[in-house]
């Protein structure tokens, strides 16, 4: 008993590690799904290939998952999750390596090669004979090769190399962390314990989206380049931030949060036992001792005998097809995937989705993102662990709680269909040059009579904002014919495009940049962010039940497997795909397509943000809808068909090793009808919805009366 304090500050010290760590885990994880943007534009490349990207993460989860909860839970876990950290750090570390293998970058422009440095006069685009006019020209493939490999077009690879080695590494986080918390702590407190964990894992998002926020401020090239050179600001489409330097801050963080790992012990004891109850425990075993697999006839060491890994091999298979037979937890396996694809198909692109729709900057989105969203994802969490444990609900009042919230979330959903935001209006593209709505996915449109004598480029993206209140692609476009000023003050005047259209206009003059949003824009932007706050707070409530509902459908020795196969497969259905295929739907709502360096089509840069709402906000719907039918589908099915069997088995109830008969009942709300004659103790474990196991044992066949230690009464 002398080391029993230390027992209990290796405990205390444990769960505020394993605190810590899943903080800065997902604060790292957070602040790769921030820059997803920025890395998009750096690379020019589409939204379907930045989703497959952003995936690779759970690419990585997808090869050792499985293999890692099942055989990690008989290994030393923290050993495991210490080395994880260890593969995230170098993870983040190639992430951002791409950056010290490119050149500057070099975004799309027509003029900042045709403006005079001395701030006088000089000739644009529209009378240079058309020198930028070669749309169609396609150069050799020679050339293009030549060309993609000194622009480094493919090292996108690194960075998807990087995230894939940080699923690797993050794998033994979830199934042996949690399950290694479970074990250790009073089953009273394991909600709360869960809601703890689940909490920091959205406050370490919330600082990661800050950090992505602060870093998308700053220029990618940022102590490379004489910033004044720059026309472009952190609200342009073109505007690429110092992406790389968030992956090296939280590569170093990752190193050392997985240093006390490995200075811990494989097991704890459970918190409020003492030494003896902790060797009764070893005689008496958990639940599942007393449902053993067969009726073998062996006793119950003091010492667990050492388990090769051959011997683990072959009851892989077995408990793989026990946990698959188990229909409730199929279930929640289903809603789990079906929930997690809307959240990571949302929360992706929910950065470029404000920019787009509501005109924000994406600095600004992801700020917005990190200190109200994700807040309140936060709060809903631990709202719904203190639910759970404030009024002591059950499995199906935990599937209760479950319904409700997704129902209040779907309708904060339907809300946020009418606080919509007009097209920003570009000639060409969702206006006419006469002002008129016209949204157009042909470049032909951009051709004017008041531009067609300028031979100018439709493929490039450098826009210019008119004192009519139109925004053109490119100041050719616009039949500017002068220029003044350099760098980010460069204006433009003599705009033919500006003189013909029937808008008003002050001049004929046009600056840097696209036209500001109407006014009305940003007050349906206040209401759309107050309505995805509340929606986040109510669909989160439902995380904390939703794992518990889990964790107490599964049997105990299990637990860790049936994590693992449950990340697995939600990160496979819910994780990887999303990206990709709401990348894909992203992508056909694109206006204006950006040029590569070597040609080619690059970024997008414009959407139609009528088009971009509907797919963002019918997928959430759809995701939230239809996540609520496997849950009640459940409780249905458990309520009819999974209760009131029995079975029989023995047990050793000494340890002489000798095996004692006793039945395995299970009833469904009702009183237990207990068998004739003799001395008998039941051991009772509520079964999901309602359903009670009862354990009898017979103690006359002893002759000496002893009970089971800790389970009289029951």
């Amino acid at each position: 008993h002398e080391d029993l304090p230390i027992s209990k500050q290796y405990s205390s010290r444990k769960s505020s590690d394993l605190f810590f760590f899943f903080f800065f885990k997902a604060f790292q994880g957070s602040y790769m799904k921030s820059s997803v943007t920025q890395i998009e534009r750096r690379f020019d490349i589409p939204s379907s290939l930045i989703g497959f990207i952003d995936g690779s993460f759970e690419i990585g989860n997808l090869f050792v998952i499985a293999f890692v909860s099942y055989f990690g839970a008989k290994l030393h876990r923290p050993r495991l999750i210490g080395a994880g950290c260890l593969i995230m750090a170098m993870g983040s570390f190639i992430t951002a390596a791409p950056h010290f293998f490119q050149g500057p970058y070099k975004y799309e422009t027509t003029i900042s090669y045709l403006s005079a440095s001395n701030g006088t006069e000089s000739i644009l685009p529209c009378l240079a004979n058309g020198s930028l006019a070669h749309d169609n020209e396609i150069p050799k493939v020679e050339i293009q090769a030549e060309c993609e490999k000194a622009a480094s077009s493919s090292l996108w690879l690194y960075v998807f190399l990087g995230n894939m080695l940080r699923g690797v590494g993050e794998t033994p986080v979830m199934p042996l962390g949690l399950s290694y918390l479970d074990d250790f702590s009073r089953e009273e407190n394991t909600a709360l314990y869960m809601a703890l964990i689940q909490t920091l894992g959205i406050l370490g998002p919330m600082f990661g989206f800050m950090l992505g926020s602060f870093c998308a401020k700053l220029y990618v090239d940022i102590g490379a380049v004489d910033l004044d050179t720059i026309t472009i600001n952190h609200k342009d489409t073109r505007w690429v931030g110092a992406w790389w330097l968030g992956f090296l801050l939280t590569g170093g963080v990752m190193l050392l949060a997985g240093i006390p790992f490995w200075f811990f012990p494989k097991s704890l004891p459970k918190q409020g036992e003492t030494e003896t109850d902790k060797k009764s425990n070893i005689l008496e075993g958990d639940q599942d001792r007393f449902i053993p697999d067969n009726n073998k006839h062996s006793t119950a060491p003091n010492k667990p005998a050492p388990v090769s890994m051959a011997a683990l091999a072959k009851d892989f298979l077995p408990s793989l097809k026990k946990l698959f037979s188990n229909t409730i937890y199929l279930l929640i396996v289903c809603t789990g995937f079906i929930q997690v694809s809307g959240f990571i198909g949302m929360i992706t692109f929910m950065p470029k989705f404000m920019e787009q729709i509501y005109g924000q900057s994406a600095s600004r989105a992801i700020f917005l993102i990190g200190i109200m969203t994700l807040p309140a994802v936060a709060l809903g969490i631990i709202t719904g662990g203190f639910i759970m444990k404030k009024f002591k609900l059950n499995v199906l009042g935990a599937t209760k709680l479950c319904i409700g919230a997704s129902l209040l979330a779907f309708s904060s959903l339907v809300i946020q269909y009418f606080l919509q935001c007009d097209n920003s209006q570009v000639a060409g593209l969702t206006v006419s040059y006469q002002g008129a709505p016209q949204v157009s996915y042909q470049q032909n449109t951009l051709i004017s009579p008041c531009n067609m004598g300028c031979s100018c480029s439709v493929k490039h993206w450098d826009p210019i904002c008119a004192s009519n209140g139109l925004t053109y692609a490119s100041p050719c476009l616009a039949g500017c014919q002068t220029s003044t000023g350099d760098g980010k003050d460069m204006a433009f005047h003599n705009c033919t495009c500006i003189g013909e259209s029937p808008l008003p206009f002050a001049n004929m003059s046009a600056v840097l940049g696209q036209c500001p949003r109407k006014s009305d824009c940003d007050y349906m932007f206040k209401f759309y962010m107050a309505v995805t706050v509340i929606g986040a707070f109510f669909s989160s409530c439902g995380a904390t039940p939703g794992y518990i509902i889990l964790l107490r459908s599964i049997n105990p020795e299990l637990k860790s497997l049936a994590l693992g196969i449950y990340i697995l497969i939600v990160r496979t259905l819910g994780g990887i795909p999303p990206p990709i295929y709401f990348g894909a739907l992203i992508d056909r709502t694109c206006l204006k397509w950006g040029t590569k360096q070597c040609g080619g089509r690059g970024a997008c840069r414009f959407y139609d943000s009528g088009a971009f709402r509907l797919v963002n906000l019918h997928w959430q719907k759809f995701s939230i809808f239809i996540h609520t039918f496997p849950i009640i589908a459940g409780v249905r099915n458990n309520k009819t068909s999974h209760c009131c069997n029995s079975t029989s088995h023995s047990v050793s109830l000494d340890n002489t090793g000798k095996m004692y008969p006793f039945r395995l009942e299970q009833e469904c709300g009702g009183s237990p009808i207990l068998p004739e004659g003799g001395f008998r103790i039941t051991y009772t474990y509520e079964h999901p919805f309602r359903c009670i196991w009862k354990i009898r044992a017979d103690f006359n066949a002893l002759g000496n009366g002893r009970s089971l230690p800790g389970k009289q009464g029951l």
